[in-house]
């Protein structure tokens, strides 16, 4: 992690400041007029890498089209013979493994990235045979795009994008969680309102009453808590929620691709809230909402700094564009850029104004972690809200099927990060499945309590997004019932564990970091809160290695103690500490590992 990044948490860039680096990206579609001819708008995957086409005319080649991923250029599929069509079916079933449900399918475009296009005649049977191979699969199609391209012919020819989404037979569905920043009152759970129960906001934030937990918080109008909403897509790319008065289970039922929202504080006061958000809930992706009229205020900049040190990929919402004036937007628009392009953070702005650009921005946004979107819209009068829509469809999973089957193949761990008492069902627990498969009837241990052992339990039944559902796997947050466990020896930081794992805890512990910011000197001595997953306690610095103090910007090895009750940590975790307006990151290096019977004599009771 650049150490540069403390900038955005000591509050030592200005939106002017430093130095602009890369461009400004902006996909364009076939109709738009280009300024790229002093300046070239660059591919941000041109090097080496993949990239999207553009479909612009004068570029007659994009990236040759690699092995793994999920996108394939398929030059024509006309009347394939039997044979060539399930070597077809088995190429679309891998491209569909690849992308865990959903491949893109580029039709008129050679394997070497020329675009060729095709004749209406060539498309239209084209298409026809893409169709016979989903429905063998057990797929959907939609067309995404169509564009013209020159190419050395008389007849008009084009290339077709198609989104190919199959949900897989051991999920429900496709599932991508969105942890929801942002500055107090820039309308996050407003926008949340708009998006899940699909009326617009009367302008006096009905749209975010029914999203609130509290009655200080719908007195207030200010989120506290972390609440999560969501939003379906079918296998058409069709929008379905609340709309039409739709349950929960409803919506899961009628959906193959599920948006799970995770809709965190914007106050300063709340920041320990948003941090544990997205260390704990491993969301895939982070919006960062931004005020149109207001810019970059408040928290923003901090809660920009906390993504880029969690490496979380975020977008960017401009949002209450009906209160501004069209300059206004734009400064506001031009004040994200040159923050974007800063050292610290080093981002490619790609502004998204028309479904075309919404289409390339998804598709880059999974390919390259350097490319940020950027939409302008109103939760009031809906402008460009149909953008973001499309966008969220389209986006594809940011984690590989090779990685998920790594993790599936491991033993279960799961994160305790909610707990609940529910009548007649008895002891719940809300959290994300790190590692493994959980099913139910499984026996799992779960701890470390506060003298460091490890109890066993019994998982009743699971439910994701409030739908029963038999078996979890890696990545997936569920919801699992205990039964009759007390609940009184649960909290949160806890992990479930499968037995045979023997885990280990540990009250002392390293971490190389890096400190963000602080007013002064860091010293032995100092107290921290530490966040290391779904872990949140105070910590002591007991030493630093090689090193008598730390500056604002410096990295070391850092040797910490837990004031309160032993923890599970993970070498390679990461990690970020605060306090006050002291921050750093950094990750786990070296943990030592106790005994239950010793736990208590190492807190220091």
């Amino acid at each position: 992690m650049d150490s540069r990044v403390s900038e955005l948490f000591g509050g030592c860039c200005r939106p002017g400041g430093g130095p602009a680096v890369g461009g400004t990206l902006k996909a364009r579609g076939a109709g738009s007029s280009s300024s790229c001819g002093a300046r070239r708008c660059r591919d941000p995957k041109e090097k080496g890498g993949r990239g999207t086409p553009s479909f612009r005319s004068r570029d007659p080649r994009i990236s040759p089209q690699a092995e793994d991923g999920n996108i394939e250029y398929k030059l024509k599929l006309v009347n394939p013979s039997q044979y060539r069509f399930e070597h077809l079916v088995t190429q679309m079933k891998w491209r569909l493994q690849e992308g865990r449900g959903e491949a893109v399918y580029q039709i008129g475009v050679e394997d070497n990235g020329l675009l060729v296009g095709l004749a209406e005649e060539e498309m239209r049977a084209s298409l026809k045979t893409l169709h016979r191979m989903a429905e063998k699969v057990g797929a959907d199609i939609t067309v995404l795009r169509e564009r013209e391209v020159d190419y050395d012919s008389d007849m008009p020819r084009k290339i077709t994008e198609v989104l190919v989404r199959k949900v897989p037979d051991n999920q429900q569905f496709l599932d991508l969680r969105v942890a929801v920043l942002g500055n107090v009152d820039s309308g996050k759970s407003t926008l949340l309102g708009v998006l899940t129960q699909g009326e617009l906001d009367n302008g006096r934030g009905r749209a975010r009453l029914n999203l609130f937990r509290h009655l200080h918080e719908i007195q207030s109008g200010r989120t506290s808590s972390i609440s999560f909403e969501i939003l379906g897509f079918n296998s058409k790319g069709e929008v379905v929620n609340y709309s039409d008065s739709r349950t929960a289970e409803e919506i899961c039922e009628s959906s193959s691709k599920m948006i799970t929202f995770i809709d965190l504080a914007g106050h300063h006061k709340y920041l320990h809230t948003t941090i544990f958000g997205l260390t704990s809930y491993c969301p895939d992706c982070a919006l960062l909402l931004v005020s149109a009229n207001t810019g970059i205020a408040g928290t923003t900049r901090e809660h920009l700094g906390l993504a880029l040190a969690l490496k979380v990929p975020f977008f960017i919402v401009v949002s209450k564009v009906d209160l501004c004036a069209k300059t206004t937007v734009e400064r506001t628009v031009r004040q994200l850029e040159r923050v974007l392009k800063q050292p610290g953070c080093h981002k490619v702005p790609m502004l998204v104004t028309s479904e075309d650009d919404a289409v390339t921005a998804a598709q880059q946004f999974a390919q390259s972690p350097n490319v940020t979107p950027i939409f302008t819209l109103s939760s009031v009068s809906g402008e460009s809200l149909d953008l973001l829509k499309v966008f969220l469809n389209i986006l594809p999973p940011l984690t590989n099927s090779k990685e998920q089957e790594e993790l599936m193949q491991q033993l279960t761990e799961f994160q305790v990060d909610e707990i609940y008492t529910v009548p007649e069902v008895g002891t719940v627990v809300g959290g994300t499945l790190s590692s493994g498969i959980c099913r139910e009837g499984d026996q799992l241990v779960v701890g470390p309590t506060d003298d460091g052992c490890f109890l066993e339990l019994r998982v009743c039944s699971i439910q994701r997004n409030r739908s029963a559902c038999r078996v979890l796997r890696a990545g997936q947050a569920a919801t699992l019932a205990l039964g009759d466990f007390d609940r009184a020896l649960l909290r949160k930081g806890m992990v479930m564990v499968s037995p045979e794992m023997n885990p280990t805890i540990c009250s002392v512990f390293e971490a190389e970091i890096v400190l963000l910011f602080h007013a002064t000197t860091f010293r032995r001595g100092f107290q921290v809160t530490v966040h290391v997953g779904n872990v949140r306690q105070t910590a002591v610095v007991e030493k630093i290695h090689a090193k008598d103090k730390l500056r604002t910007g410096e990295k070391a090895v850092v040797r910490f103690r837990f004031l309160k009750h032993p923890e599970y940590l993970k070498v390679g975790a990461k990690l970020l500490f605060r306090e006050g307006v002291t921050k750093g990151i950094g990750h786990v290096t070296d943990v030592q590992a106790i005994a239950a019977g010793e736990a208590q004599a190492n807190m220091g009771f």
